[in-house]
């Protein structure tokens, strides 16, 4: 495992360790987590970023979308067991 050595402002420093002392936990560990959920929270916004994009090439090379109302309807109805047919996609362009 590597070691990486961070230059923290003292303010921030002592507010670690008060929470990490709050939570039972080790400033190290709690440092850990919170790099471990920022790191997964960026990357799960890149690749929902990425999946925008691809649907947006997709749209502009078929011109085929769902109509949100529609959608919107299925999933209420679902919701609620009802059965209503699922929206089928449609030409915009």
């Amino acid at each position: 495992m590597a070691t990486t050595s961070l230059k923290l402002p003292d303010s921030l420093k002592d507010r670690i360790f008060k929470i990490a002392e709050e939570t039972g936990k080790s400033a190290h560990a709690f440092m850990v987590e919170a790099i471990i959920e920022q790191t997964e929270q960026k990357e799960k916004y890149q690749a929902f970023v990425a999946r925008a994009l691809e649907s947006k090439q997709d749209f502009d090379a078929t011109g085929m979308a769902y109509d949100a109302d529609e959608v919107n309807a299925y999933f209420r109805a679902k919701i609620q067991g009802i059965a209503l047919a699922k929206p089928q996609a449609k030409k915009y362009k």
